[in-house]
């Protein structure tokens, strides 16, 4: 799933080099932060965040029923954040 954010974000991004990814695993929740230079946010989120929306869209179609739900947030270096499933809980996974 993590190529998949990856090979998502880099279409968008001009600094690739820049970008991180950091993974959380949870028990039920895998949480992917990917840091992005200022210059790329929004590109990557997209006008009023329809890029980001896709990207969230994409990750949950791809995850199989039953396994870990994956959270997505992208933050600027040294910056705001913002978490692609904002009304998520951990026990919604259940």
């Amino acid at each position: 799933m993590l190529d998949l954010i990856k090979y998502i974000v880099e279409q968008f991004a001009d600094d690739k080099e820049n970008v991180q990814y950091d993974v959380n695993e949870k028990e039920r929740v895998v949480e992917v932060t990917v840091t992005l230079p200022a210059s790329d946010m929004g590109k990557v989120i997209g006008k009023q965040g329809k890029i980001a929306k896709a990207l969230r869209t994409l990750v949950q179609v791809a995850t199989p029923r039953n396994a870990k739900k994956y959270v997505v947030e992208i933050q600027e270096k040294g910056g705001n954040a913002v978490k692609l499933d904002e009304d998520f809980n951990e026990e919604d996974a259940e």
